[in-house]
């Protein structure tokens, strides 16, 4: 009987790797081989990536937040401290957001942050 290399299992498995890596260049497509390496590292930049992600957002948020407070004559870090001291507890996307479509809503905040930060 000849011996079998490439059962249906193997290439079951092999089939999974090359439909995954869908739409990449060059033999990194079609060879299994490239197409599993590309596959695995993709994977492990979109797990960086997902953390990346979430660093970015609160970036964004932040710097949103310190253009919104300054005209008021605060800086972030007086802002969020002066929150702190009056028991809001509002997070940074939230205020963020409030910055740009409720600036009203927005300027109780910074007078609640600077009504605890003089009380201080």
């Amino acid at each position: 009987m000849a011996r079998v290399k490439f059962g249906k299992v193997t290439r079951a498995r092999r089939k999974r790797w090359i439909k995954r890596a869908k739409g990449y260049y060059g033999t990194k497509h079609s060879s299994y081989k490239k197409a599993h390496e590309q596959v695995v590292r993709s994977m492990a930049y979109a797990f960086i990536g997902r953390k990346q992600k979430k660093r970015d957002f609160r970036k964004l948020w932040i710097v949103r937040i310190n253009a919104a407070v300054r005209p008021y004559g605060l800086s972030y870090s007086k802002f969020m401290n002066g929150l702190k001291l009056a028991n809001i507890d509002v997070n940074r996307k939230m205020l963020s957001e409030l910055a740009i479509s409720n600036p009203e809503q927005f300027k109780l905040l910074v007078d609640a942050s600077n009504k605890a930060l003089t009380s201080k």
